[in-house]
């Protein structure tokens, strides 16, 4: 019988919703099992586990910090964890390890034979490539593109390039208090036939999904604020 430790990657959440609305209960009960989890930030690890069962345990519960701060010898002791049992990896929202640090963990693992186990769970990503009725049978997802507007707006301009000659759907994400920012930048900078989508609070019961071209954003703008936002493009 198979006795090693596994590293479990843990969904969590998109918003502050009842984790049974978007979390199967097998995932559920799993988190009933482990007791050591590496997260990137505490306290929103403890609110979530506390919805999802774990209310008057959460004291009882060992923790360990990986973010973007820290170090990667840091990240080589976390391997000390997996001697006590098995070890939950949580992200700040959706999958764990995607555009996330917890990446790092999961690749330690491999070098080490640990077993890594990925959990079904909400994707940002994936839910707003579903609902832009964009190409999902070719698509590519760029992260966040600079923040300055010069190198921005080249990026941008990449982006459509690749986009129209591969017929791909390019997917970006940016941090919530540069959504507008991003968005202003994406309608001026975009082809007036190329379309956009953006996909803000999935799951959540105000989520808004909506794609129009670039000329159509133009003339018909719509604030998105701070909320957590996808964004895609696909060039004509």
């Amino acid at each position: 019988m198979e006795t090693q430790n596994k590293l479990y990657l843990i969904p969590s959440p998109l918003g502050d919703n009842d984790p049974a609305e978007v979390l199967p209960q097998p995932v559920l009960d799993r988190l009933q099992t482990i007791r050591t989890y590496v997260v990137e930030e505490l306290r929103t690890v403890r609110r979530f586990l506390s919805r999802a069962g774990l209310k008057g345990r959460i004291d009882g519960l060992r923790f360990a910090v990986l973010n973007e701060h820290t170090r990667p010898e840091e990240v080589e002791q976390l391997a000390g964890l997996f001697a006590d049992g098995d070890v939950g990896l949580v992200s700040e929202a959706g999958l764990p390890a995607v555009a996330d640090p917890g990446a790092q963990l999961v690749a330690l693992c491999h070098r080490r034979g640990i077993p890594v186990v990925p959990l079904v769970g909400p994707s940002s990503l994936m839910l707003a490539l579903m609902a832009s009725g964009l190409n999902g049978q070719s698509f590519a997802f760029c992260g966040y593109l600079p923040a300055k507007t010069e190198e921005r707006r080249d990026a941008i301009r990449r982006l459509e390039k690749t986009s129209a000659a591969l017929c791909q759907t390019q997917i970006l994400i940016e941090t919530p208090y540069r959504n507008d920012a991003l968005m202003a930048d994406l309608v001026k900078y975009c082809a007036d036939g190329t379309q956009i989508c953006i996909a803000a609070d999935l799951t959540l019961p105000d989520a808004l999904v909506r794609t129009r071209t670039a000329a159509r954003w133009r003339k018909d703008p719509l604030p998105i604020g701070k909320k957590p936002c996808v964004f895609l493009l696909l060039a004509a």
